[in-house]
């Protein structure tokens, strides 16, 4: 198994290392892939034209039709012609967990929908078709100077409802304006909306997130992270032309990948002084105080079945975020993120400077963000503790906030609604150690008097005892909301009144960036900003250090290596384990059987077991690529050169974690669960057979 094992360390090798060098970043707008772009992925092995994957006025379908806005937070994709859907498992998990009861918990069981009538519906639940993209850069620049002769104030929410209303389109479609390089461009985004969406599977978490936070953002992962829903449209399943359809051919490496999707944010155009402000003043403090709060709700959740079953889902997003921004940390530091960004500046500030109109214009432009950053450091550091502590450090905090705005006598209401979600002792030493933080990190001049007496009433000898107070606070419900509330916004803000407008610092940043690219001729793509974008890359490995090499697959090898009954992110179900083990004998499933003779497909990749070539050899759990991906690609369709769906896009690598910063060539990979995978589960686990055999798979 060891001398297997380096072998296929070996061929990552050749291959992971080899290809990174042809990694190309950038998420593209799909309406915008031009000659030069089209020509790059076809060299890299795309078998399609642009118009194949996107052409609004195509009489038929295209690729990018099939692709779904997941509420602007995850992506999916049609993969029937009545409606199915499939995105992540981490993207339906706050809507299984919703649904999850005392006497059901679908998180740990599953949900499985059996016949049409068993799928869920989820209210508010609403997904996004594009249908066309607008360039109106020159009639929202005409509007600009419309509203300032009037001498009307304007930003981007107030053109947005002008121009929206400009494009209101019939029932059933909704626009949205567009801002790319800080209004260089402008665009406006039309879509088909539909708002019944039912849920139809969803595996276990023990399944689906396999490993939990400790394998969140590593490689390699052993994740079945998928879901299934169904779009209605008038009661019935939708009808529709466009469906991505699947391949279980496999992928080999090197081959060609491409991700369609709605990525998130990017900040990409930022300058020295903000990610510097970002590592040395933002996250030192989420990290800390997120880590602190993890702790504390992981030994309940280990201890209480029931307070698993309440915190999971803000478990699950508390630590996404808290290993994500440290990670960011990490990687910055180690990929010298700011002195690259000190590079491109002195860059910047050469071209702006051979030119009088440039230097009029942006020649102070760098030391002035530098000098801003500096001067508001310190109020941007409390408001950081204020933020994680009495604003999201616990669960009750919503609850306090909307009693506090309450008009219409619901407190009594709100309250025990709020109370009824959260377990009290947990709230109670999450309370505990906001109030320590908040009272030691928090300058004075910004809490309230309420607050002062408080705490004095609870301290002796210099020391607060804050369990206490949190507990006094949970019976006094009035006074709680008075604690949550009392800090002064007002001075937060006024500390910051004297400083320029970083906002328009940045903006100014960002159309010098564009405009001295621009005039270099260097192809350049906008910050990601939840509009759908295309990115292109290959199947390779990673080397995540000196002399680790690592392969681009995992198998059920690894998945039943890291089996652990006694731990409950790395535990499997009891039937599923059997399952495995008994294909892992020889049955067919995740093992497929080669053919006697002839070269091996792609499906048949022998990657890391000690399997004799003419036995059944496992296919992948989880694949890595080098797409360039961020939030919101989660759930996004990983599609071959035929633009065929061979797996979801569901994680990055903890290497890439400064990507939205600065994209490293060779370290950012895209974690894929393989549709083979999916389909097995489906099949041989859930027995939902009706489901694959609408997915066009026999």
């Amino acid at each position: 198994m060891k001398a297997t094992r380096f072998l296929a360390a070996a061929t990552a090798l050749l291959f992971g290392a080899g290809l990174s060098a042809f990694a190309d970043e950038g998420m593209w707008m799909i309406h915008a892939i031009d000659a030069a772009l089209e020509k790059k992925m076809q060299e890299r092995g795309l078998e399609l034209s642009a118009r194949e994957i996107y052409n609004a006025d195509a009489p038929g379908t295209t690729v990018a039709d099939a692709v779904i806005s997941f509420g602007f937070y995850c992506t999916a994709s049609l993969v029937s012609d009545e409606g199915l859907m499939i995105t992540n498992h981490h993207c339906a998990y706050s809507d299984v967990s919703a649904m999850s009861t005392a006497d059901h918990n679908y998180l740990e069981e599953g949900f499985w929908a059996f016949h049409r009538q068993d799928e869920r519906p989820i209210p508010g639940k609403k997904v996004y078709f594009l249908k066309r993209v607008l360039d109106v850069t020159d009639e929202v620049e005409a509007l600009k100077r419309e509203l300032e002769a009037k001498g009307e104030r304007y930003g981007m929410r107030r053109l947005n409802h002008i121009m929206t209303q400009r494009y209101r389109q019939e029932k059933g479609y909704e626009s949205s304006l567009e801002s790319m390089w800080s209004g260089e461009k402008y665009y406006i985004t039309i879509y088909k909306t539909y708002t019944d969406v039912r849920l139809v599977a969803a595996p276990p978490v023990a399944i689906a997130a396999f490993g939990g936070d400790e394998d969140n953002w590593e490689w390699p992962q052993h994740k079945a992270d998928f879901a299934l829903y169904r779009i209605y449209d008038h009661g019935e399943p939708l009808k529709s032309p466009a469906r991505l359809r699947i391949s279980t051919a496999g992928l080999r490496d090197g081959d060609f990948t491409m991700v369609i999707g709605y990525p998130g944010r990017t900040d990409r155009y930022s300058s020295a002084a903000k990610v510097a402000h970002a590592v040395g003043v933002e996250r030192p403090v989420t990290n800390s105080i997120r880590k602190e709060q993890m702790e504390l709700v992981r030994k309940a959740m280990d201890a209480d079945p029931e307070v698993r079953r309440k915190y999971s889902d803000w478990f699950f997003s508390l630590s996404n975020i808290q290993e994500m921004q440290e990670g960011e940390v990490q990687c910055i530091k180690r990929f010298r993120v700011i002195d690259e960004k000190r590079a491109l500046e002195k860059e910047l500030q050469e071209w702006i400077d051979a030119d009088p109109a440039r230097q009029a214009r942006w020649g102070t432009l760098l030391p002035a963000l530098d000098a801003e950053y500096a001067a508001t450091d310190d109020i941007e550091r409390q408001k950081a503790w204020y933020r994680e502590t009495l604003v999201r450090g616990t669960r009750i905090a919503p609850t306090m906030l909307r009693m506090a705005n309450d008009k219409g006598g619901r407190r009594e209401e709100l309250l025990r609604r709020g109370r009824q979600e959260i377990d009290p002792a947990v709230e109670q030493a999450l309370l505990a150690l906001a109030l320590d933080r908040y009272f030691a990190q928090v300058d004075t001049c910004f809490t309230g008097e309420k607050q002062k007496a408080l705490r004095a009433r609870f301290t002796e000898a210099g020391r607060t005892d804050y369990p206490a107070l949190a507990a006094w606070l949970w019976d006094h419900p009035d006074e709680m909301v008075d604690c949550y509330t009392e800090v002064k916004i007002t001075a937060f803000n006024e500390a910051e009144n004297h400083l320029s407008d970083l906002s328009h610092l940045h903006h100014e940043y960002t159309h010098a960036l564009y405009e001295m690219r621009a005039e270099k001729g260097i192809p350049q793509y906008p910050d990601a900003n939840s509009t759908m974008r295309i990115t292109y890359g290959r199947v390779c490995g990673l080397e995540p250090w000196d002399a680790v090499v690592c392969a681009p697959r995992s198998t059920v090898a690894g998945l039943l290596e890291k089996n652990d009954p006694a731990r409950h992110d790395f535990a499997l179900p009891g039937d599923f384990l059997s399952l495995l083990q008994t294909t892992a004998a020889g049955d067919r499933g995740v093992f497929l059987t080669p053919p006697a003779s002839g070269p091996l497909p792609s499906a048949w990749v022998h990657v890391c077991e000690n399997t004799p070539v003419s036995g059944p050899l496992p296919i992948s759990i989880n694949f890595l690529t080098d797409n360039d991906i961020t939030g919101g690609n989660s759930g996004s369709p990983v599609l071959n050169a035929r633009g065929e769906l061979v797996g979801l896009a569901f994680d990055g690598n903890k290497e890439s974690l400064a990507s939205n910063f600065s994209a490293t060539e060779g370290y950012n990979k895209c974690v894929c669960v393989d549709i083979r995978y999916v389909l097995w589960v489906l099949r041989e686990y859930a027995r939902l057979d009706r489901v694959v055999a609408e997915m066009g798979v026999s």
